[in-house]
Parts: C-alpha cells; sequence; structure tokens
C-alpha cells in the first residue's frame, strides 16, 4: 500500500468514526467531508475508489439498522446452507477455502518449541498486518501499526519457536485474501494453538457467510453449547488469525456492533467493506 494509500484509509476511518457517533443525525456527505478536511467531490472519489461504492450506500451497510437487519434475516439453517453462488464468481466465499488443522499437544503445551515460524509485514486495506506461518499453515495474522508490537505479540504466543523474517508461499497466498477478484485463491491452510473449545468456535466463525452478521448466542448453538455466550466470547476473543477467521461478523444480540480484538472502528471498516463488496458483486450478476 502506499502513503498516499495510507493516508486515505486512516482519513475514511475516521469518518466512518464520525459517522457511528452521529449516525442518528444522519449527516450529509459535506459535513463529512468538511470533517476529515476534503472538499466532497475528492471525498466522494477516494471513498468510492476504497470501497468499490458511493459513501452514501456504504454508510448504510454499516449502521445499527443494517446490523439489525441482517440478524432478522438469519434462519436456524443459515450454518448448514450452502452458499448458493458459483465458487468461480468473484462473489465467492474466501471461508470455504480455509482450512483449519489444530497443532499437536506437544506443540500447543511446549510453547512451539519444534516450531520455525516465518513472519512479514505487509499492507491491507485495514492498516498494516503481521502473518506468520509454519510448514503446516498460517499461524498467526494480526492488524498492528507498530511492527515492534507486532512481533512481540507473536514470540509471546510461541516463546519457544525460532522465528525468521521471510514471506513465504503460504503467507502470501492468504494475503491475497484482501483482493478483489478470489478466483485465482489457492485454499488457505491454517496452523493453530487452541483448546478443543477454542477450535470449534473459530471453525464455526468461518460459516458465516460474507456479508451476514451473527451472535454470539448463535454461535453457541451452533456448536451445541446453548447458554454458554459468554465463553464463545472469550474464544472470539483469543481468534489468532485476523480477517481469516472471521471474528468481525459477531456482533451482539442488541444489534451494536460490540468490541473486536483489533479495534471497533476496524471493526466497522471491515463489515462495511464486506458489505459494499456484496452489494457491488450482486449488481452485476443482476
Amino acid at each position: 500500500m502506499s502513503t498516499q494509500s495510507q493516508i486515505d484509509y486512516h482519513r475514511i476511518a475516521k469518518a466512518i468514526e464520525y459517522i457511528k457517533s452521529n449516525f442518528r443525525l444522519q449527516p450529509s456527505l459535506d459535513e463529512v467531508a468538511e470533517k476529515i478536511h476534503l472538499s466532497p467531490a475528492h471525498f466522494q472519489k477516494i471513498f468510492t475508489d476504497w470501497a468499490g461504492t458511493s459513501p452514501k450506500k456504504f454508510l448504510q451497510f454499516i449502521s445499527i439498522e443494517h446490523a439489525k437487519n441482517l440478524l432478522k434475516e438469519e434462519k436456524a439453517s443459515l450454518f448448514d446452507t450452502a452458499y448458493e453462488t458459483g465458487l468461480s464468481s468473484t462473489s465467492r466465499l474466501h471461508d470455504l477455502f480455509v482450512k483449519i488443522e489444530g497443532m499437536s499437544p506437544a506443540e500447543y503445551k511446549n510453547g512451539g518449541k519444534s516450531l520455525n515460524i516465518n513472519y512479514s509485514f505487509s499492507e491491507s486495506p485495514f492498516g498494516k498486518v503481521i502473518a506468520a506461518s509454519t510448514e503446516k499453515g498460517i499461524c498467526y495474522m494480526a492488524f498492528e501499526e507498530d511492527q515492534e508490537i507486532a512481533l512481540g505479540d507473536l514470540k509471546h504466543k510461541f516463546p519457544n519457536a525460532s522465528f525468521f523474517e521471510k514471506q513465504d508461499e503460504l503467507q502470501k497466498n492468504a494475503l491475497s485474501i484482501f483482493n478483489k477478484d478470489w478466483t485465482e485463491l489457492n485454499t488457505i491452510k491454517l496452523h493453530l494453538k487452541g483448546t478443543d473449545f477454542q477450535l470449534k468456535v473459530w471453525e464455526s466463525l468461518l460459516t458465516i457467510p460474507k456479508g451476514k452478521l451473527s451472535t454470539y448466542g448463535s454461535l453457541a448453538d451452533k456448536i451445541g453449547n446453548p447458554g454458554a455466550s459468554r465463553a464463545v466470547g472469550t474464544a472470539i476473543g483469543n481468534n489468532p488469525v485476523a480477517f481469516l477467521i472471521p471474528c468481525h461478523r459477531v456482533i451482539q444480540s442488541s444489534g451494536h456492533i460490540g468490541g473486536y480484538r483489533w479495534g471497533s472502528e476496524r471493526k466497522q471498516l471491515i463489515v462495511g467493506w464486506e458489505s459494499s463488496q456484496m452489494y457491488s458483486e450482486n449488481s452485476i450478476l443482476l
């Protein structure tokens, strides 16, 4: 991502945060543009370039009402229903191509003593991201602007592993998820350190379709633990792989967007971005 793209990203993030705080006032394009010190025309252009849709439609997608509507539309069979769009189209779910493998008990208990972990820093539409991988798959991915903090968090998770700054093919494939055209995307393999319960919750997150949202209670029901919403929430909060495991698609039953390990503002951006992509893709198909 270029320096200008980074600047645009932060401007858009600031604009969406303003809308979030003043949603009921329905601020106009001019008002939002003024808050980020851009002309309305320029704001309209960079927003459309970034999101693939107009600010007006995008802001509708990230609103609380949008979240509530998505929840109302959710059916009991949502998790078990195959995505209807052809897999060769640009609107296919990337989640269908994400496979999880849990680490062995030894790897889990000894802090990754036998693991060699490659890591790299990249840019994404939602800020800087660190991606790390073992020979079996992606073991960690997180949004973090400070590289020193990002690496420290990774090493804290695997205190006994050996680390190498290198972007391998596993990472390149995983990071391609941020591209709009997923037709050439290979299966993304994850190699995760987690308890059986955590792995079950993370696998359930993969079944939430792009452009849809679910609740902690719904996920608890899905994994056969009704009433375990708090435990599910804790497992979601411990998700070690940002975006690929879409914990950003889980919100509160009230319809509020809720917290996010990598910031609620970023969560709003991702939910809105995914919704705008679905809108654009569906418009093309119609």
